[in-house]
């Protein structure tokens, strides 16, 4: 049952989160949008437009993005403010253990926490669907698929190939369906060229050679140009900027499924994407009891150092964070080790300054 002492403290808490977030995230949306002027000026955007499909989803990308950092300045400004007040000393010396004053900060992060997977597991991607869509329109460059020599799984035993790829005009060109029993080649079909009919949603394929393997024995066949379905599509050969993003959990699990189906190289990003949405919410918990540690005794440098020494704090979690996902995108580690990385190491820290901090 909450005490009057709880509820003061979780709604100090919350409140200079909630304000934390606001001032950080307007911030870098004022440093975003004269970065991006010219591009909203080029293509004669209104302010409507670019508020209501960028601005809008934006501000709860970067608010999420930044939630660590946030809820460690908050608990440290708040705690800071307390322990500057001998409010701290006070409860303390009233016969609260550090422990049961540690309570409502940690029913706060766990708040927090909950807000953050439901916003993380649907409400973002969802507002990242028209954000980035609205960035790819209006700020990125026309993209162009340039990959060559792609080969894709798109069945237990089939495989397709293709020497390049247009993606403007969805034709595939050098195009090839090969059929493998285990690592014997029993069949392949070539043709010039594959290109996607979107009225009768299957590929039209030039006059096609079909060789068949049988032992020794090989088979030749021509076949005339024809329409065919296919486990693949031109969004196979679309933009992925940003895509991690905006899919929903469930979005993003069968997005993996499938692309682990296929054989595809590039799951790290995607993997490292749904890890992070689990592990967010557990390191804004360590790093709340790592805040009120650290600001429950009054300073020397008073109010503003211990906010200081907050941001600098926080800011090398982000960067243990930025590192990790890198090291996952070039397969140094393992996706949901790098996920968890940066709270694996601020959970060790804050067990060493639970232990050798005074209170």
């Amino acid at each position: 049952m909450l005490r009057l002492l709880d509820k003061y403290i979780l709604q100090k808490f919350l409140t200079a989160f909630f304000f934390t977030v606001v001032l950080l995230v307007s911030v870098i949306c004022v440093i975003d949008f004269t970065e991006k002027n010219d591009d909203f000026l080029k293509h004669d955007l209104g302010a409507w437009q670019i508020v209501s499909e960028y601005y809008v989803n934006l501000f709860p990308y970067f608010a999420n993005l930044l939630s660590p950092i946030t809820v460690f300045i908050a608990v440290v400004f708040v705690t800071a403010q307390l322990a500057s007040r001998t409010e701290v000393v006070a409860m303390l010396a009233s016969g609260i253990s550090f422990k049961r004053f540690l309570l409502p900060y940690i029913m706060g992060s766990a708040i927090l926490g909950a807000l953050t997977m439901a916003m993380t597991g649907w409400l973002i991607p969802i507002a990242n669907k028209t954000r980035v869509q609205f960035e790819k329109a209006y700020i990125k460059n026309p993209y162009r698929f340039d990959a060559r020599n792609v080969h894709i799984k798109i069945g237990p035993e089939s495989y397709a190939f293709m020497e390049s790829y247009d993606n403007v005009n969805n034709v595939g060109y050098k195009f090839a369906l090969e059929t493998i029993d285990g690592q014997l080649l029993k069949r392949r079909m070539t043709a010039e060229a594959i290109t996607w009919d979107s009225t009768k949603r299957a590929w039209r394929l030039t006059p096609q050679v079909v060789r068949t393997f049988n032992g020794e024995k090989e088979t030749l066949l021509s076949l005339p140009a024809r329409d065919t379905t296919l486990n693949l599509y031109p969004k196979d050969f679309a933009s992925t900027y940003r895509l991690a993003e905006t899919l929903t959990l469930p979005e993003l699990n069968r997005y993996i499924n499938q692309k682990i189906a296929r054989g595809a190289d590039d799951t790290q990003v995607y993997l490292s994407e749904k890890y992070e949405r689990f592990a967010y919410p557990y390191a804004m918990f360590i790093l709340t009891v790592i805040g009120v540690i650290m600001s429950a005794r009054k300073s020397r440098a008073g109010v503003g150092g211990q906010i200081a020494l907050g941001f600098v704090l926080a800011f090398v979690f982000i960067i243990f964070v930025i590192l990790s996902r890198n090291l996952a995108a070039v397969g140094t580690l393992s996706p949901l080790l790098a996920a968890w990385v940066p709270s694996i190491v601020f959970t060790i820290i804050g067990l060493f300054l639970y232990r050798v901090v005074p209170r």
